[in-house]
This record gives structure tokens, sequence and C-alpha cells, in this order.
């Protein structure tokens, strides 16, 4: 059974932990007047999903579906939770936009313009182009102004069954993790491009205050200075590698 905890006020972690793996499959929930998801999670784990975000609203209200990019667990089950929210929006990239979603979904997708925000009631949301970072070219974040969150799909990723959030050392999780993955068939999944250090620094401009990771603990703290040093740790192994 997925697990609920609110990670930030009205946002909403539902997490599925594949014990095989020992790996977490985040998917976050906004609670406002047009209800957001983002991460849809696996399509074999809607189900599972589905029922755990029923415990935080009518999933039938979710208005906004986001994700960072193309990839099972980022936007499996849209068309599955697109089926049960009639009024829901996929919400992406440019780019994933015109290459995947115009095939993949069953809806249009809403593309945010680079200076263009949706507001959602309380909360106003941006989407940041980040190509490969973490993975494809069609990667993006989603930025929430108001309390300062950054939905940052695959970084900060890390094993575990871990807390929901944390306020102490994501970093060094996250630099295991990586030099672990270094050494097996995953290696490189987030390359590494001339662009990769100014969109992280980009990213740490806008001062987040809480990370909310797809894998693992979210962060809450100084966000600013933790992806510095993500971008210091990835660069590192990942750049040098």
């Amino acid at each position: 059974m997925a697990t609920v905890a609110e990670i930030a006020p009205d946002i909403y972690r539902l997490t599925v932990y594949n014990q095989a793996t020992n790996f977490q499959f985040n998917s976050f929930l906004v609670k406002d007047a047009e209800p957001l998801l983002y991460h849809t999670n696996l399509r074999r784990a809607f189900p599972e999903v589905r029922e755990a975000a029923s415990r935080v609203l009518d999933p039938a209200t979710i208005r906004w579906i986001g994700f960072s990019h193309f990839e099972p667990d980022e936007c499996g089950a849209l068309n599955e939770w697109l089926a049960v929210a009639p009024n829901a929006q996929p919400l992406c990239s440019f780019v994933g936009a015109r290459v995947c979603m115009a095939d993949y979904c069953d809806k249009p997708a809403r593309v945010l313009a680079a200076d263009e925000r949706l507001t959602t009631g309380k909360y106003r949301f941006r989407t940041i182009a980040t190509a490969h970072v973490p993975h494809g070219w069609d990667a993006s974040l989603l930025y929430e102004e108001t309390a300062r969150t950054l939905f940052v799909s695959d970084l900060f990723g890390h094993n575990g069954d871990v807390e929901a959030v944390t306020e102490s050392d994501i970093l060094g999780r996250t630099a295991a993790y990586t030099r672990q993955q270094l050494q097996g068939p995953m290696a490189h999944a987030m390359p590494w491009t001339p662009r990769t250090e100014g969109i992280i620094e980009g990213l740490a401009a806008l001062a987040p205050q809480t990370l909310a990771a797809m894998h693992g603990s979210s962060f809450r703290g100084d966000g600013a200075g933790a992806l510095r040093a993500f971008s210091a740790m990835i660069k590192e192994t990942i750049g040098r590698a």
C-alpha cells in the first residue's frame, strides 16, 4: 500500500516502495482549488497511488498532471489518471509536448512558456526547461513560487525506504547512491553536458526551501546550497568519469 506524508503545506508525497530494488517511487499531490499531481508513477502502481491520493482529495478533481521527462515512473500512468480525472490536463515542457505527448497522451498537453505562470489557487507554478537534467532533452522541472518548492524529479535520488522529508544531509545519501550506480548498468543515467552546471546554478538561484525528490527523502532547508553541492558532486563523479 502506498504511503502518504505532507512534506510542505498542501503538498503530499504519495510513495510506493519497491522492496526488490530497495527504491521509493514518489508522486506529489498539491491540494488547491485546482489540484495538481506531479509524477504519475508507474502504470502498474496506479491503483495504489490512486488510493493514496483519495486519502487527500477526490482524484476526480485533479486538474493538472505534470512530470519531468518521458519515462514510465514519470508519466507511465498518465492516461489512467486522465480517465479518472475528466478535467485534468497534462503539463510539460515544449519538447515533451511536441516529441512525446502528441502521440502518447489521450489529451493535448499544456505547455508553459519561459516566463508563463500557472495559478492553481493559492499556489503559482512555472516549468523550467532543464535539457538532460536529469535525463533526456525533454526534461523540465516544476517550481512552486509561493512556498518555494522545487520538484526535482530524479535529482538527489537515493535508495532505501527512508523518511518522507529530512532537514539533514541529503547530499551524502545521493553521492553514495550515485557512486554505487557508476559501478553497474545504470551508470551515466544522468549525462554530463556543457550546460549541466549552468542549469543547476539557475535552479539554485531560485533559493528553494523544499526539494521534492522522486526517489528517496525530500529535503527541507537551504535548497540553493544543496543544489550547488549536488552540482559539484555530479561534476566530480560523472563529469570526470
